[in-house]
């Protein structure tokens, strides 16, 4: 005759050395190293997980948002606000080079010289006249089309979009961009159609081709005068929302479409594989705001800014490192635009300040941050587990906070418990936590959460369970 079953089966052991990033897809499925929420991590110290860097406010915030930033010979930032041009000079925004200039329309921005005296730092926003910085002052470019946008360098040539037209400066001439005399440097224009009537976007430079996006089309511009120009589609399903919506890292371009964030490497469509543990988020994105995303990179990680469920302006920060292909989330930014200058990273904020990347608080005030898990479980699902000790090594310097939550459920914030909590000290800990009954009942899965402020790594998840048989 067989006997019960042992109510009790206690399994090794779980060690958890390697936490990933966030994970947005089956939570029952993903594996264990992800987190099916988040807030504010960074995967710089992975496999541990840290709290992500903040910011330093650059000067005193503007009164209203910043609808441009870039920087001129990758030395000196500049950024324009409320129709008004400015220059970050010795520790403050100086007083405006231009005024009078669109108190709505965004700005593309592009540094060339050509025949001209200094390396000028040129802008453009389809409403205003170009203009351009000579180191001086800011000026109007001559001879430019009029509402062109999206500046940009391309094979020694200035070129800008005015609705489905590309135009091309002359060669090493950015004030001709009409006058021909028969010759290859002759500035020209081309159109590029789509059967959906959409107008051009976007124009990104690259390694032989000028890219062109329109909101659901990509095309790429072959050749470098008149005689040898011609354009080629890439896909006609995929573009880009806007000109703040593309950026190229490592020769790779970057792009946020309505219906994902795409990369492209050159020989096949767009694909946006990597990006699906984040899809939820682009499906929550609000539509209505959608004109306010932008993307960046600070040269190691590709940074995207979005408007989630109601938000009127950005609110989230998708930020996506290639060399661990990895996603983490950031929140508390607010970010219209970004620039690189030397080795520096910038945002320009919907509230008007432009802060620079970096540090261990945003300029001042520590930085919350969260972790959820996936459901951890046995085996099956269907038995029930109980968790009676956890260990965790991890830093939490002075004036960090780090306190652990578990919940019984597979979603929902309604019933954390609050199990533990680990208080700040100067070398690694190690920290056991003993768990009672009364603090998480037996369930078929358990998440766990970590939430603090402050610079804190974690770098090891030890969990000791008591699984039931199925009867």
């Amino acid at each position: 005759m067989r006997g019960w079953p042992s109510v009790r089966e206690v399994a090794p052991s779980h060690v958890l050395r390697e936490f990933r990033g966030i994970n947005r897809l089956d939570q029952f499925a993903i594996a264990d190293e992800y987190a099916t929420d988040m807030k504010n991590l960074t995967s710089d110290n992975y496999p541990a997980f840290s709290t992500r860097s903040g910011f330093s406010l650059l000067g005193s915030a503007f009164a209203n948002p910043i609808l441009g930033l870039a920087s001129w010979k990758n030395s000196e930032l500049h950024t324009v606000s409320n129709g008004n041009w400015h220059r970050f000079v010795s520790g403050s925004w100086g007083a405006a080079l231009k005024t009078g200039l669109s108190t709505a329309a965004e700005w593309s921005f592009t540094n060339f010289k050509g025949n001209l005296t200094e390396i000028n730092l040129i802008g453009s926003n389809g409403i205003d006249a170009v203009q351009r910085y000579n180191g001086t002052t800011v000026q109007t470019l001559t001879g430019a089309p009029s509402s062109a946008n999206y500046i940009t360098t391309y094979s020694n040539r200035l070129f800008a979009a005015v609705g489905n037209t590309v135009h091309a400066s002359e060669l090493n001439v950015p004030t001709n961009w009409t006058t021909t005399i028969g010759s290859d440097a002759d500035p020209f224009q081309i159109i590029v159609s789509s059967t959906d009537g959409e107008t051009i976007n976007a124009l990104r430079p690259g390694i032989g081709h000028l890219t062109i996006f329109k909101p659901n089309s990509m095309y790429e511009l072959f050749g470098e005068d008149i005689s040898n120009v011609r354009i080629e589609p890439i896909d006609l399903e995929v573009g880009a929302i806007n000109n703040k919506c593309v950026v190229t890292l490592n020769g790779i371009v970057f792009m946020i479409h309505r219906t994902g964030i795409y990369r492209y490497g050159g020989g096949t469509r767009p694909s946006r594989d990597f990006s699906q543990p984040v899809q939820a988020y682009i499906d929550q994105m609000n539509t209505a705001a959608r004109s306010k995303c932008c993307i960046g990179t600070d040269g190691e990680k590709v940074y995207c800014s979005i408007p989630v469920t109601s938000s009127t302006a950005p609110d989230t920060v998708l930020v996506y490192d290639p060399k661990y292909d990895m996603w983490t989330v950031w929140e508390d930014f607010s970010a219209l635009h970004m620039a690189q200058s030397s080795f520096n990273a910038y945002m320009g904020f919907n509230d008007g300040r432009v802060v620079q990347l970096g540090g261990t608080t945003d300029n001042g005030t520590p930085i919350s941050f969260e972790r959820v898990s996936k459901p951890f479980g046995s085996a099956s699902l269907n038995k029930l587990i109980r968790w009676f000790k956890l260990w965790i090594m991890c830093d939490v310097p002075s004036g960090s906070t780090l306190n652990i939550y578990l919940s019984p459920s597979a979603t929902g914030d309604s019933d954390w418990t609050l199990v533990g909590y680990i208080d700040p000290a100067t070398n690694y800990q190690s920290k056991r936590i003993i768990l009672t009954p009364t603090q998480i009942a037996n369930s078929n899965y358990v998440r766990i959460k970590f939430s603090g402020s402050g610079p804190v790594t974690v770098y090891e998840l030890d969990r000791d369970q008591r699984e039931f048989p199925l009867i």
